[in-house]
């Protein structure tokens, strides 16, 4: 008897640009300190991708060029991209297919996923289920964020979180039972008001005035993000583990979206987590909103077995939020 076909991860590449802000050179642009950032948020730098010309399908394009590299496969091999972002190079057409044209991927199909910081998890239980299927042999999924093209540098609330940064996973059909074991996936509308981008969408379409106004930049508020933040990543992650009836102790890692320490360690301690089990890279890239959780997939790779149990957890505004359950499918 045929056995129940998996997503499984089989491969990971990433990309950060070499341009690094540091707190202290944020010291110089707002009213803001090197301590009063790390204390609050774990943050010592973020990469910015500086160049003219340069977007969002450019940090997708080495992620995916390395991942094929890594793999031993041609672009040409790929039968969907699908990329998560809120920065697209343009309104449309998708930044995948865009990304799909510069690398080649000719026989891709492609879309983009806007779901603010949990759209690497919606994108990858998308692209879980479009291998489940059988339909589809080989799936890119692409985190990716060029964060500096929306972000006020004269507003020290949200100039000092974000960064730029993609990486990507390769999902292929696997028979053993590794891979993608389940998703929890929710949505909040109602937390619109306190996490978006005023103008640029067909509500508040760009004018002289929106642009006047600085609507074209991210709008937080902080408090209000951190708190609906903390109880949704640690509730989800909680109930996925008891869903699936594992337990702290039966999870190899915890791969948190990297948007505050605090987060991270209330999510952790929810769970009953160490630290030691917790990926964080917060302090070199700070949030790069869609691309942090396939960032600490692809710096600890080589340290991940085949057979670990890891759960993706992430809060984004909209609200999004959910957390995945994944069985690590290879030794690097």
């Amino acid at each position: 008897m045929r056995r129940k076909i998996t997503a499984a991860i089989t491969a990971v590449g990433g990309f950060v640009p070499e341009d690094r802000l540091t707190n202290f050179d944020l010291e110089k642009m707002v009213d803001t300190n090197d301590e009063w950032i790390r204390s609050r948020t774990g943050i010592e730098e973020r990469r910015i991708l500086k160049g003219k010309g340069l977007a969002t399908s450019d940090m997708v394009v080495p992620a995916v060029k390395q991942l094929c590299e890594k793999r031993g496969i041609s672009p040409e091999e790929i039968d969907c991209l699908i990329v998560g972002t809120v920065t697209p190079d343009m309104v449309f057409p998708a930044t995948a297919n865009i990304a799909a044209d510069k690398l080649g991927a000719k026989n891709a199909f492609g879309f983009d996923v806007s779901a603010a910081c949990s759209g690497f998890l919606y994108s990858l239980t998308l692209g879980a289920s479009f291998i489940e299927s059988g339909r589809y042999k080989k799936v890119v999924v692409c985190g990716a964020d060029k964060m500096s093209a929306i972000v006020d540098y004269t507003d020290r609330a949200t100039c000092i979180i974000f960064g730029d940064g993609a990486a990507a996973v390769l999902l292929e059909p696997n028979e053993e039972g590794l891979g993608v074991q389940d998703s929890i996936l929710k949505s909040d509308g109602s937390g619109c008001q306190f996490l978006h981008m005023k103008a640029g969408g067909s509500l508040r379409p760009a004018s002289n005035e929106t642009v006047a106004n600085k609507e074209h930049f991210i709008y937080q508020e902080g408090q209000a993000v951190f708190k609906f933040a903390v109880k949704g990543m640690a509730d989800v992650s909680a109930e996925l583990l008891e869903k699936n009836k594992l337990t702290g102790e039966d999870i190899a890692w915890l791969v948190p979206h990297q948007a505050n320490l605090r987060i991270i360690d209330a999510t952790a301690n929810r769970m009953g987590l160490p630290k030691e089990k917790v990926m964080i890279n917060i302090q070199k890239y700070g949030n790069t909103t869609a691309a942090t959780i396939p960032l600490c997939l692809w710096e600890w790779e080589k340290q991940l077995k085949k057979g670990d149990n890891i759960v993706l957890a992430a809060f984004g505004g909209g609200f999004t939020w959910g957390a995945t359950l994944l069985k690590w499918a290879y030794n690097s």
